[in-house]
C-alpha cells in the first residue's frame, strides 16, 4: 500500500511480503523511498550548476559589436573620395551605441557574478570544467569581454594610467591561462596538442591578440609586441595542427561546430592588432585580412557543415556573431586605409551581416529562454563524462 508523508514531494511505498504458510516467521516489510531527485521541483542551486564559462560568448558578441560601432562612427583620416559614404556611419545614433555598451556592461557584470557564485558554491564543477580540453578554452572569454568593453568605452581617456591598470588587470588571467595551456601541450603526455586540439583552442589566440590591441591603444608598445608574437606563433601551430587532423585527435561535438568560425576570427583580430600597434593598416594587416576573408568564404560555401548545430537552439551559436564582427572590424580598417569604393562596399556588407546576425541571436535567445541553462548542455555533458572517467 502507499503511505503519504508530510513532504508532498516524497512518496513512500510499503509492501508486505507474506511468509510461507507452514512457516512461523513474521511477514517481511519492504519500504521503497522515492528520492527527491525525481521531483519536479528544482533546487535553488540549479542555475549555478548549469551555468558555465561558455555563456560569456554572449558578451563577446555584444562587446565586439560595440567596438565596431565606435570605430564606424570615427572619422577616417585623409578622407576625400568616400566622404559622403562615411557620413552614413557618422550619423549613427550615439545614444544607440551607449545603450549597446551599457547592455554589454550589465550582461557581463551579471554573468561574472553568477560564475563567481559558482566558484564559491560548486568549486569542484569549475575545476572539472577547467581540466577539460574544451571547457578550459572558454575561460578566456570573460577576460576578452572585459578588454573589449574597455576598448569600446565611450568615455574619453585623458590619463592613460587608469586605462593601463585595467588593461593589465584583465590581461594577467589570460597570461596565467597561457602558461597553463601552452605549457602542457609539450610537457604533459595526456595533453599533447595533437590529441587535445580543437577549434575552441583558438580562443586562447584571440585572447592574446585582444590584449595586444588594448595595450597598443594604451601606448604600451612593448607589451603589445609581446602578446602579438605570442598569439601569432601559437595561431600558426594551431592552424597547422587543426588542418592536418591527426587520427588520434579527440572528437568534437557537432553542436559546437559554430566554433569553426574562429578560424577566420583570429587572423581578423590579428590584422586589427597590427594596425593598432603600427598606426597604419599596412601590408601585414592586409595579408591577415585577406587570409581571414578567404577562410570565411571557405566556410560560407559549406553550410551543410553546420546543419546539426542549428537544429536546436544552443548558446554555441553566439560564436557566429563575434567572429563575423571581428571580420567586419578588420574590413572597416581596410576600407579606411585604401579609401576605395569596393572596400567600402565590402565593409558595408560585412558590418550589416554582423549586425543582422547579432539581432537574430538576441531574438532567438529571447524566444528560447527555456533552452538556456539546461542539464543537457553539450559542454556540461562533456565535462561530467570526463569527470566520471577520472574518478574511475
Amino acid at each position: 500500500m502507499l503511505v503519504p508523508t508530510a513532504n508532498p514531494y516524497r512518496i513512500t511505498a510499503e509492501f508486505v511480503v507474506m511468509a510461507e504458510a507452514n512457516s512461523n516467521k513474521p511477514p517481511i516489510k519492504i519500504i521503497i523511498d522515492t528520492s527527491l531527485a525525481n521531483s519536479v521541483k528544482p533546487s535553488q542551486s540549479s542555475i549555478l550548476t548549469r551555468f558555465h564559462a561558455g555563456y560569456f560568448r554572449i558578451t563577446l558578441s555584444l562587446g565586439s559589436q560595440a567596438l565596431l560601432w565606435k570605430i564606424l562612427m570615427t572619422k577616417p583620416i585623409n578622407n576625400d573620395d568616400s566622404r559622403d559614404a562615411w557620413l552614413i556611419f557618422r550619423k549613427f545614433s550615439f545614444t544607440a551605441f551607449l545603450l549597446l555598451w551599457w547592455l554589454t556592461l550589465v550582461t557581463q557584470f551579471s554573468l561574472s557574478i553568477l560564475y563567481l557564485l559558482k566558484c564559491f558554491f560548486h568549486f569542484n564543477m569549475v575545476k572539472a570544467e577547467f581540466l577539460h580540453y574544451i571547457g578550459v578554452n572558454f575561460f578566456y572569454s570573460p577576460w576578452i569581454s572585459w578588454l573589449l568593453l574597455l576598448q569600446s568605452s565611450p568615455l574619453a581617456v585623458s590619463n592613460p594610467i587608469p586605462y593601463l591598470v585595467l588593461c593589465w588587470g584583465f590581461s594577467i588571467p589570460i597570461l596565467m591561462l597561457d602558461v597553463k595551456l601552452y605549457g602542457q601541450w609539450f610537457t604533459t603526455e595526456r595533453r599533447f596538442l595533437s590529441t587535445s586540439v580543437n577549434p575552441t583552442s583558438q580562443l586562447s589566440v584571440i585572447g592574446n591578440l585582444v590584449v595586444a590591441t588594448a595595450a597598443a591603444q594604451g601606448g604600451h608598445r612593448e607589451g603589445a609586441v609581446c602578446m602579438l608574437s605570442l598569439g601569432m606563433v601559437h595561431y600558426l601551430v594551431l592552424f597547422v595542427t587543426l588542418y592536418q587532423r591527426f587520427p588520434g585527435n579527440k572528437s568534437f561535438p557537432a553542436v559546437l561546430r559554430p566554433a569553426f568560425f574562429l578560424f577566420f576570427a583570429a587572423p581578423s583580430i590579428a590584422s586589427f592588432a597590427w594596425k593598432s600597434m603600427s598606426g597604419a593598416f599596412d601590408t601585414p594587416s592586409k595579408m591577415l585580412f585577406f587570409l581571414s576573408l578567404f577562410l570565411f568564404l571557405s566556410l560560407a560555401c559549406r553550410p551543410t557543415l553546420f546543419n546539426k548545430s542549428i537544429r536546436k537552439y544552443n548558446v554555441a551559436r553566439w560564436s557566429y556573431s563575434f567572429s563575423l564582427t571581428f571580420l567586419a572590424l578588420a574590413s572597416s580598417q581596410y576600407a579606411k586605409e585604401v579609401q576605395d569604393h569596393g572596400a567600402f562596399i565590402l565593409m558595408l556588407v560585412l558590418s550589416a551581416l554582423s549586425v543582422m546576425v547579432l539581432l537574430g541571436l538576441i531574438l532567438l535567445t529571447v524566444l528560447n529562454t527555456d533552452c538556456l541553462l539546461q542539464e543537457n548542455d553539450p559542454i556540461l555533458k562533456l565535462v561530467n563524462n570526463s569527470g566520471l572517467k577520472r574518478c574511475r
